[in-house]
C-alpha cells in the first residue's frame, strides 16, 4: 500500500487564513547548549491542513473530540476542478461534471482547484480564491456526503457572508470539512474513489483540529472501494 500525503506544512509566518493570528515560532530549547531541541508554535487550531467541527460555526455544534474518528476515515472522490480563476464560484455544475453520478452517499469529496499549488503570502492567495456558494453547498448535502475537503484556506473564500452560509449549511447537515489540503497532480490522475484518512488531533472541546490527511492507494489497482 502506498501512502500518499495530502497535507501542508506549518511554518513560521507561513500562509494561512488572514482573519486568524499569524503563525509564530519560536525555538526554546537547542543543540548543543540546552542538549535538548524543543519548538513552541502559536497558531490557532485552523491552520494549515485541519478539520473544521460542527462548533466552528454552530453554537450547539458537535466538538471535534466528540466525532467518532472512523467517520474521518473512508472513500474520497477527487473532484478535478482546475483551473479555476481568482474569486471564482464553484457550482454544482462544475461539481456535476467532475464527480461520478450517481456518487455514492456518506463519501468524501476532495475539490482540487489549483490554489493548494499556488499557497502563498499573498493578496492572491490569501483573499481572491475559487469558493464553493450556497447552492453548491446544498447540492452536497443532497449528495449525503460525509465531508468535504478543498486545497485552500478555506472554502467559502474571503466573503464573509458566503463563507458563513456555506459553513453554516455543511456543518449544520453533519458534513466536517477538511481544509488545506495538498492535492498534486498525480491525486487528480488516480482512479476514484480512493481511501482517505485525515485524523484529527485530540483537542478537548475545540472547534477543529490540525490532521494529517492522507490516501491510502492500494498497489492491488483490482481493488475498488465504490
Amino acid at each position: 500500500m502506498k501512502i500518499i500525503d495530502l497535507s501542508q506544512p506549518i511554518s513560521d509566518g507561513g500562509p494561512n487564513c488572514p482573519a486568524h493570528p499569524p503563525i509564530r515560532f519560536e525555538m526554546k530549547l537547542q543543540h548543543p547548549q540546552d542538549d535538548w531541541q524543543l519548538e513552541l508554535f502559536t497558531f490557532a487550531a485552523h491552520t494549515g491542513s485541519h478539520i473544521d467541527a460542527p462548533l466552528h460555526r454552530l453554537a450547539d455544534g458537535a466538538s471535534i473530540d466528540s466525532i467518532p474518528l472512523e467517520r474521518f476515515v473512508g472513500p474520497a472522490y477527487i473532484a478535478d476542478l482546475r483551473p479555476l480563476q481568482p474569486k471564482e464560484p464553484i457550482t454544482e455544475a462544475k461539481l456535476v461534471a467532475a464527480l461520478p453520478h450517481p456518487l455514492l452517499p456518506d463519501s468524501i469529496v476532495l475539490l482540487a482547484t489549483g490554489w493548494g499549488d499556488i499557497r502563498e503570502r499573498s493578496q492572491r492567495w490569501l483573499y481572491e480564491s475559487p469558493k464553493i456558494v450556497p447552492s453548491t453547498a446544498e447540492w452536497l448535502v443532497a449528495q449525503k456526503v460525509r465531508g468535504l475537503g478543498i486545497d485552500h484556506w478555506g472554502i467559502g473564500g474571503w466573503d464573509a457572508e458566503n463563507d458563513k452560509a456555506v459553513h453554516a449549511i455543511l456543518l449544520g447537515a453533519g458534513i466536517w470539512i477538511v481544509e488545506e489540503l495538498r492535492l498534486p497532480p498525480e491525486v487528480c490522475n488516480l482512479p476514484s474513489p480512493q481511501l482517505f484518512m485525515a485524523l484529527p488531533v485530540h483537542l478537548k472541546g475545540a472547534s477543529g483540529a490540525w490532521c494529517r490527511p492522507v490516501l491510502l492507494v492500494s498497489d492491488d489497482t483490482s481493488i475498488r472501494l465504490g
